[in-house]
């Protein structure tokens, strides 16, 4: 089991998410901000090509196009499937900025049977 929002974790979710479909044109540099943490705000970013997740590090990407921020206890509801994401997005408990065209662009992945299932494998290996 890895501790949520650390390196392994990233690690983790990377490589179960290799049997992900690929999906032309689902390409971007995506920011997290996790504010409030008990260890103080975690920044980590993925990268996306093709819907294939290449890179997922914990830091700041200067050549991030979407940052999204959200409060600590969001993210983890979120991460346990107790939040809806989009329902968040909508709720404003998720701050956007940079490409809102490119982040809604790639929404229509998080409602695919195979995200979902990944989310809970994901979930299954996750210490909080």
């Amino acid at each position: 089991m890895a501790k949520w929002l650390t390196q392994e974790w990233l690690d983790e979710g990377r490589q179960l998410a290799e049997s992900q479909p690929e999906r032309p044109g689902a390409t971007a540099r995506m920011q997290y901000v996790i504010t409030g943490a008990p260890d103080g705000d975690v920044k980590y970013y993925w990268v996306l090509e093709n819907g294939k997740l290449l890179e997922s590090k914990l830091g700041e990407d200067d050549a991030a196009e979407v940052t999204l921020t959200q409060n600590y206890e969001d993210a983890m509801r979120i991460q346990k499937g107790e939040l809806d994401a989009n329902a968040a997005f909508m709720q404003g408990r998720i701050k956007v900025t940079g490409n809102m065209a490119k982040l809604m662009s790639l929404l229509p992945i998080t409602n695919s049977p195979e995200y979902k299932a990944l989310q809970v494998e994901i979930l299954a290996k996750t210490e909080f």
